[in-house]
């Protein structure tokens, strides 16, 4: 999926069919995280990311089993939420840096030299992890590789 329209963190958990508004500001999404994310975004992720259901169970660090119950119950917690967000907007701006959605989900899934060879995906079930993430695309981004 080559990226002509802008891979977004909305789009890739549903766009409008998950959020009848899209978020447009940092404190929009504070409040869909508040308030929790429909269920729906985990369906749309796994099929915008190309994760299996226990791969995303993994990489958000939310047991297999409390997905499913959360599918049922049809809301995911703040908690939950908000790791789900996390995950969405790494990929989105690997997607805007590597100019390309298979690409930048090739690169989620492979060890990085510059994370002492950790995957990127490995590394999103946290803050910290997340930041180098997001800093080693910057890297990436303008020219520096290590």
């Amino acid at each position: 999926m080559n990226v002509i329209e802008k891979v977004s963190a909305d789009s890739l958990l549903g766009g409008r069919s998950v959020f009848p508004r899209s978020p447009r500001s940092g404190l929009e999404w504070v409040e869909v995280v508040r308030h929790g994310i429909s269920s729906r975004a985990l369906d749309a992720m796994l099929k915008s990311i190309g994760l299996s259901q226990a791969e995303l169970a993994q990489a958000l660090d939310i047991p297999e089993r409390t997905l499913a119950r959360r599918k049922r119950e049809g809301v995911l917690s703040r908690e939950e939420s908000a790791k789900l967000l996390r995950l969405a907007r790494v990929a989105a701006r690997a997607a805007e840096v590597f100019d390309d959605l298979d690409l930048a989900l090739a690169w989620l899934k492979m060890p990085v030299a510059a994370l002492e060879d950790a995957t990127p995906l490995s590394l999103v079930d946290t803050d910290i992890g997340t930041d180098s993430v997001m800093d080693t695309l910057g890297r990436i981004e303008h020219g520096v590789f290590a």
